[in-house]
């Protein structure tokens, strides 16, 4: 089973990496869609209110044909607004599944990512369950073979005495109550998906359920156009005494039934339970081996200061500020391990050097980059790339002469490295990330830029000539725009002239407390 995780997500990885730099092309990636799929989502779902509420002034459970034949006449209103309603539950169905997918493949599925990822799956079948009751509202002929089936699934669980499939029979006129029922279910199931979407963001600062403007207007503009282009038709209506000779069905919300209406109701059951198991045990499964598991972040609390910048720029509110035990009075950054995803990104908010996961704290990152110098005596411009995206930079010892100093995510970069690498000798430090909205970690990118340029708290130091340190965003796929920005980058140094090493770069010096337990002071800075 963990082979094919394994596989799957490479092989998804790869696809969606492709997309991402075609769309990059056309939009840039502040307004890839594919990086704000759950926003987008979330912007369909408010969509879906809107209309939802116009429509639902207008039908009438007496003649749900009739009155949404009523309102498709509305040419001014009612037609395109019935249309967006549509398209706009189409469009929240793919945005789902992209996000799931970018999900699956980033390996945020497991340890305190698993809540998002269950709750996304009852998401899903919730709107799933209210498209269908939406699309039965209607009482054409697709709606029939909606409810006929859904009754013939229903039929096989011990829940009703007589089988229900048989007020589908056309013995009698189909009572009020049915319609009722599914028009209660479509307006309380979209309220549940508003808990779960509170239930789905519960672990995550900060959550962004909008995409950014320019991406909203153009998605609700496209809706629009199309719904007036390409209005949803109205399709003669059902008939229990009538066997239409086909039926349009919408295949986001009925893409099963081509084959369950072949099978019996309890293979249906068998397949779609067993499919449901397998999506439940992602969080399992695609958890890495024991021995591979990232720790979580830990704190040295002879270090902190309590500035309470590591629980600031958390993503996950994995990290707390509570009282020391010592007679110290500030107080001390706390690390929930049953939170923290270990992504490192603490590690390049602490001044001092005293937080972040084992092995990767600031401290880490100087001693690797110490070796790293005397390795390659950096004479030319280093990258400094995301193992992940970066366009892949990050996997490669060098990239056109450039040696690379890989890291498991920008934001986790502590700017005391590239201030080393600036006084070792590196005429240039190329930092090259996941574009912000992709970051695996959420915030790495928007932090990392915040440090390096902004003065945000473990800032880069004034002493550094910001003139020969650039950030760059880049997709898994864009290699080429790595390329062109080293080549520039190079030709902008140059004309700003070399620089020589210092004799004896000391960061880890303005960091050393030896001796200075309890008494730490609070302006400290690397």
């Amino acid at each position: 089973m963990r082979t094919i995780v394994d596989g799957s997500r490479k092989t998804l990885r790869y696809a969606v990496g492709k997309a991402d730099s075609c769309f990059n092309r056309v939009h840039g990636w502040q307004g890839n869609p594919l990086y704000h799929s759950g926003a987008v989502a979330v912007g369909a779902f408010v969509v879906l209110l809107v209309t939802g509420v116009y429509l639902l002034l207008f039908y009438r459970v007496g003649a749900p044909y009739a009155s949404v034949a009523a309102i498709s006449h509305q040419a001014w209103g009612g037609r395109w607004i019935r249309t967006v309603h549509r398209y706009a539950s189409d469009l929240a169905v793919v945005a789902i599944v992209v996000h799931a997918v970018r999900m699956f493949f980033q390996g945020r599925s497991w340890g305190p990512r698993a809540l998002a990822w269950l709750s996304g799956l009852v998401l899903l079948f919730v709107l799933l369950v209210s498209g269908w009751t939406g699309y039965v509202m209607v009482w054409d002929v697709q709606a029939r073979l909606f409810a006929m089936e859904g009754a013939r699934l229903l039929d096989v669980l011990p829940i009703f005495s007589e089988p229900i499939v048989r007020a589908f029979s056309g013995e009698t006129p189909m009572p009020g109550a049915f319609f009722f029922l599914n028009l209660f279910l479509h307006i309380a199931l979209p309220i549940g998906l508003a808990l779960l979407l509170w239930i789905h963001v519960a672990r995550v600062a900060r959550p962004r359920l909008l995409p950014p403007r320019p991406l909203l207007f153009a998605s609700l503009g496209l809706l629009l156009l199309l719904s007036v282009v390409w209005p949803a038709p109205m399709i003669p209506e059902a008939d229990a005494l009538r066997v239409p000779v086909e039926v349009t069905v919408d295949l986001f919300y009925g893409f099963f039934l081509p084959i369950t209406t072949r099978v019996q109701p309890g293979w249906t059951w068998l397949l779609g339970g067993g499919l449901a198991v397998v999506a439940c045990l992602v969080p399992v499964v695609a958890r890495p081996r024991s021995p591979y598991r990232p720790a979580p972040s830990v704190v040295d609390e002879r270090l902190c200061t309590g500035c309470e910048q590591c629980y600031l720029d958390c993503p996950y509110e994995a990290i707390s500020m509570v009282a020391r035990q010592d007679d110290r009075p500030t107080l001390v950054a706390r690390v929930d391990p049953g939170l923290c995803v270990s992504c490192g990104i603490c590690a390049g908010s602490c001044a001092p050097m005293g937080v972040g996961p084992p092995g990767r704290t600031g401290r880490d990152q100087l001693a690797g980059v110490h070796a790293f110098v005397e390795r390659h005596a950096p004479r030319d411009v280093v990258i400094v790339a995301c193992d992940r995206g970066s366009g892949g930079v990050g996997s490669m010892a060098s990239f056109l002469h450039a040696p690379v100093l890989p890291v498991g995510c920008a934001g986790s970069l502590h700017t005391s490295v590239v201030e080393h690498l600036i006084r070792s000798g590196a005429q240039g430090v190329l930092v090259v990330s996941c574009p912000p909205r992709d970051c695996w970690n959420r915030e790495g990118a928007i932090w990392l830029e915040q440090r390096l340029f902004h003065d945000r708290e473990a800032e880069l130091q004034a002493r550094v000539d910001r003139r020969r340190v650039r950030l760059l965003f880049a997709a898994e796929h864009e290699r080429s725009i790595v390329a062109e920005a080293l080549l520039r980058f190079r030709d902008d140094v140059a004309a700003i002239g070399s620089t020589a090493p210092e004799d004896d770069v000391r960061i880890e010096a303005e960091c050393d407390l030896e001796g200075s337990v309890g008494r730490v002071p609070s302006e400290l800075r690397t």
